[in-house]
């Protein structure tokens, strides 16, 4: 994983990344994440050798790789989210870029916090965010930025631990093992159970059951 697009913006920069827009229950998750360059460069040669876009990554890979983000010397990091109320409210697009302005905001009030007068580029992956000042997009950017690939670590493995309080709230679903995305086990539990709170009532086999009326948590 290289650091070439993090350089063509120059210190500071923060990598942003998301998980979680397709799921029918729990909310979107955003991950950001900054580091000088220079201090990037020694952990891309070490710590964070392995970081690479989440969806490459085992469960276990990914946790033992959080962690490594975590604790560095020298990163700032956030992971925010939009709940399922701010998904149906305002749309999963919109809720996605909610999450991703939160993360940012916080690490960058950690970078002013530290003395950094910059004001930082925003290196985000995906489509551009507009509502991101300052910010420039990456297609497929948690396979080509060092940055965006370890907020998706952040990002994915946040959302599968919601995912794990979820199945502790609402046993039956089995949200540990599809996290919330519409598996054949999960349309079959929401037909059965009807939705619980932490559906997206805005997404269709949410809806259509709620539509059908009864059951639900």
């Amino acid at each position: 994983m290289t650091l070439e697009h993090e350089r063509q913006l120059g210190d500071p920069v923060i990598g942003v990344d998301e998980a979680g827009r397709g799921p029918l229950a729990g909310g979107v998750f955003a991950a950001a994440v900054t580091a000088p360059l220079a201090v990037a460069a020694g952990l891309a040669a070490g710590a964070w050798r392995e970081v690479n876009d989440s969806k490459k990554l085992s469960p276990k890979k990914r946790r033992a790789l959080s962690e490594a983000v975590r604790n560095a010397d020298g990163c700032i990091w956030a992971v925010a989210s939009a709940s399922p109320e701010e998904i149906d409210r305002l749309n999963i697009l919109q809720a996605t870029h909610l999450a991703m302005r939160r993360a940012v905001d916080a690490v960058a009030a950690g970078l002013s916090a530290a003395g950094e007068k910059r004001p930082p580029a925003v290196l985000v992956d995906g489509l551009p965010v507009a509502s991101l000042p300052n910010s420039t997009n990456l297609i497929k950017g948690d396979a080509k930025s060092l940055l965006i690939a370890a907020a998706s670590i952040l990002a994915k493995t946040a959302r599968d631990e919601d995912c794990l309080r979820l199945e502790r709230l609402y046993p039956g679903y089995g949200f540990a093992a599809h996290k919330g995305y519409p598996t054949a086990r999960h349309l079959s539990a929401l037909e059965t159970l009807g939705p619980c709170p932490e559906h997206r009532r805005s997404f269709a086999p949410v809806a259509q059951r709620l539509a059908k009326g009864g059951g639900g948590v």
